[in-house]
């Protein structure tokens, strides 16, 4: 440090860190050529001063560093000083400064920063980047020989395949490989990998990064046998009618060790099935559909096995997983015998559909059944429903026979008009074989049903109403029912006779009709009716309030006694005299009308 022209010469000092020196250690001397005969002071401040690192002798003006200086703690210390005259106790110039400059030296070597130490690696991984980085940096001054650091890999163990370091930039690096891991040969690999810098001489570290392989799909599944046979019973299905055995050397219960099976050929109807027991990672064959078969078959199938994880497999250092290149999937063979059974007869229709008009003479030959039967040649016919008893079924052929007339109207026909016949087929296998078959015989409706009272007998309330209902019914359909046209009978005296009038007696009548339903089906109906008081309701009063008097023993005795004489002298009468009939009205109704009788001059008990 120098002055020159009464102006100090400011430049920066050097400094080697890390020296290997005496101390106190002269770096620099503070002098002035200029100015000669006067007694100077140097004094110094700032970085370091305060804590022992620098000082200055105050009368020489040498600066003394007193330790080692470290660059990566502090790479550049400022210092100021002053120059006293010591005489007259006053600076000599304004207050000056210069920096100390710490030169780096190679004494840091590289470190790893963040490093996967544990790696797992899938055993299909495919050549290139590792999923192991590297984090690194040097805390010599940068872009410098000192902090430049390079990555290599010094070893590993298996050497197979091999494992390099690929440097991403300055700071980061990760393992590469080239080949392919075999789990069945290696399950780990330990590589040893150095971080080093270009200082001299270079510095280093090293670390040590595990792989550990992770087993997958490198091994098929292999059948422990080629060829198996069993045997099922056709028209029925099986669960598990044969096991398969395979072996595979992947880890167990892995997607790599468990098999899924397929048929390669003989299923083309999908009569069979495959699953995988999770277990044993056996094949279980199953049949699922029912197929009918004339005689016992031999069924062919060939099943192929293969893993849920893809397969790839390492060689000549080479991954593979193009299935293109890979084995083909192992195959077995399996036999399977369809046992034939005693098949049912086949009807041609098992539900048919005829129709006849009720009351048809018996006789007539209703339906005769198509039937095959393959395994049996011998087939007999039974009657299994005929509620009615009308049929009759020929045991052989199974012709359906009528033996009575069928009536629309019974209790064993439907709704819908239909009777149903129900009959069976059997042969004579071993043991025997039932089909039935349904026949739906709808039935036409004939006039065959006279119209009938729906009450026989009625109440007429004399005192009440001048005129009765009377409803009639015919269980035959349109248009063989309603509306009815009602007359009396053709007698004429009944014609004349019935002609109720107010003075009409108390009793019970007997009265004949003809009831025409509308295809002019006649029905002969007697219509009996109770002429009485109903009262204040609608039905006979059957009983009299006796009187209340006080008429003594005695004359009660005699009235009763004149009275039971009047009676019989009234019977007497009454019977004496001649019959007369009652003569029902000569006008007749039309279509629904419904005409009613008038009051006539009768008083006898009963209408004939």
């Amino acid at each position: 440090l120098l002055r020159s022209k009464r102006r100090w010469v400011l430049s920066t000092i050097e400094l080697q860190e890390e020296m290997e020196v005496e101390y106190p250690f002269k770096i620099t001397t503070v002098k002035n050529y200029i100015i000669t005969g006067q007694s100077l002071t140097f004094v110094i401040s700032g970085d370091g001063v305060h804590d022992g690192l620098f000082s200055i002798d105050d009368v020489t003006g040498d600066v003394y560093v007193h330790k080692k200086v470290d660059r990566e703690e502090k790479e550049i210390y400022h210092i100021t000083f002053d120059v006293w005259d010591e005489s007259a106790n006053t600076k000599m110039d304004r207050e000056l400064s210069f920096d100390v400059q710490v030169k780096d030296l190679n004494d840091n070597a590289p470190m790893f920063t963040n490093i996967m130490k544990i790696v797992s690696v899938d055993e299909n991984t495919a050549e290139g980047f590792l999923p192991a980085s590297m984090e690194f940096k040097d805390k010599d001054k940068e872009k410098t020989i000192n902090s430049t650091v390079s990555i290599s890999v010094v070893s590993q163990n298996p050497a197979e395949p091999k494992i390099n370091v690929t440097q991403i930039d300055d700071r980061m690096a990760r393992l590469t490989f080239k080949g392919c891991f075999d789990y069945d040969k290696a399950k780990q690999f330990k590589v040893k990998v150095t971080a080093s810098d270009h200082g001299k001489p270079p510095l280093s570290t090293t670390e040590v990064i595990t792989l550990n392989i992770v087993n997958k799909n490198n091994n098929a599944p292999k059948f422990k046998q080629k060829q198996y046979e069993v045997e099922a019973v056709e028209m029925t299905t099986h669960d598990d009618i044969l096991r398969i055995a395979v072996e595979d050397k992947d880890a167990p219960n892995t997607d790599g060790w468990k098999a899924k099976y397929y048929f390669i050929s003989g299923n083309e109807e999908e009569i069979y099935s495959l699953r995988t027991d999770p277990k044993t990672n056996e094949c279980i064959l199953s049949v699922v559909k029912e197929k009918n078969y004339n005689q016992n078959t031999l069924v062919n199938l060939t099943i192929g096995a293969e893993n849920v994880e893809p397969l790839s497999i390492c060689k000549d250092n080479k991954l593979i997983k193009d299935p293109k290149l890979l084995p083909p999937p192992d195959s077995v063979n399996v036999t399977v015998k369809m046992l034939d059974t005693n098949d049912a007869p086949v009807f041609e229709k098992y539900t048919d559909e005829v129709y006849q008009v009720e009351e048809s003479e018996p006789g007539q030959v209703l339906y005769t059944p198509k039937v095959q039967d393959i395994d049996s040649p011998n087939v007999r016919f039974v009657m299994v429903e005929d509620p009615a008893g009308w049929m009759s079924l020929d045991e052989k052929t199974g012709k359906i026979t009528t033996i009575k007339k069928m009536d629309r109207e019974s209790p064993f026909v439907d709704e819908n008009n239909i009777y149903r016949v129900v009959f069976a087929a059997i042969d004579d296998g071993t043991p025997p074989a039932t089909s039935t078959c349904t026949i739906k015989v709808h039935l036409k409706d004939i006039n065959d049903n006279t119209p009938k009272l729906v009450n026989s007998s009625m109440i007429f309330c004399d005192n009440k109403v001048i005129k009765i209902m009377v409803p009639a019914e015919d269980s035959d359909a349109e248009p063989y029912s309603g509306p009815f046209i009602f007359t009396l009978t053709g007698d004429k005296t009944l014609k004349r006779l019935w002609k109720l009038d107010p003075s009409l007696e108390r009793g019970n009548y007997s009265i004949p009709l003809l009831i025409q339903d509308k295809q002019n089906m006649i029905g002969h109906e007697t219509l009996e009716v109770e002429v009485c008081d109903c009262g204040g309701g609608n039905a006979c009063v059957r009983t009299i309030n006796p009187l209340s008097t006080n008429v003594s023993d005695a004359a009660i005795g005699t009235i009763s006694l004149g009275l039971l004489l009047f009676l019989i002298l009234l019977v007497i009468f009454v019977c004496n005299q001649p019959k007369r009939n009652f003569q029902s009205f000569e006008d007749q109704g039309q279509q629904s009308l419904i005409h009613y009788n008038e009051e006539g001059m009768s008083v006898d008990c009963k209408v004939s």
